[in-house]
């Protein structure tokens, strides 16, 4: 099953989603069907006829839930470490601008942890923790607001192309008389 955020389930929906299957088992011993059970709990039919084939197999136990299906490759303790060289900007890690891309995420990763990532991996492993794509607004250092809205009102009206009048659509689609 794949998540939006790229992430695997937290502890406490894993918990909630066991509880459904065990009351789905519940129901499966009292013999309802798996329209009814499917309805009940507002899941897909398609889900409950796997649950049951589990549950006819290995019982109840068919229906707890194995917990993550892998662990994080970088331990909460290592992600804050990640997070404080990230906080320091890519020019102290010897990039020459402010812009953080995952190939230079993925080589700090990997002079930092001795881990490999991929780009993909790296991208979801930085959503699943608040971490945001964002590009950053390109504008020149020597930029002068004040400057650039005196000549927006002042200068360009003047330097702007004027506008042309439309015209009625019927004079364009009239044919000059032929001889």
């Amino acid at each position: 099953m794949r998540y939006p955020q790229g992430g695997g389930l937290t502890p406490e929906r894993q918990a909630f989603r066991e509880r459904i299957r065990m009351e789905a088992a519940e129901r499966f011993g009292a013999g309802a069907s798996n329209a009814e059970v499917a309805k009940d709990l507002r899941v897909s039919v398609r889900s409950v006829q796997r649950w049951r084939r589990a549950w006819q197999n290995t019982g109840t136990d068919g229906l707890r839930s194995v917990g993550p299906v892998s662990l994080p490759r970088l331990s909460e303790k290592l992600f804050a470490v990640l997070e404080q060289e990230l906080a320091k900007g890519p020019v102290a890690h010897g990039w020459p601008d402010q812009t953080w891309t995952l190939a230079r995420i993925k080589t700090l990763i990997g002079r930092r942890f001795h881990k490999s990532f991929t780009l993909s991996g790296i991208s979801q492993m930085l959503r699943r923790r608040g971490w945001s794509h964002q590009v950053p607004a390109r504008r020149a250092v020597e930029r002068d607001d004040v400057a650039v809205a005196g000549w927006v009102k002042e200068t360009f009206p003047h330097v702007e192309a004027p506008r042309r009048r439309s015209m009625p659509t019927s004079f364009l689609r009239t044919r000059p008389a032929s001889r």
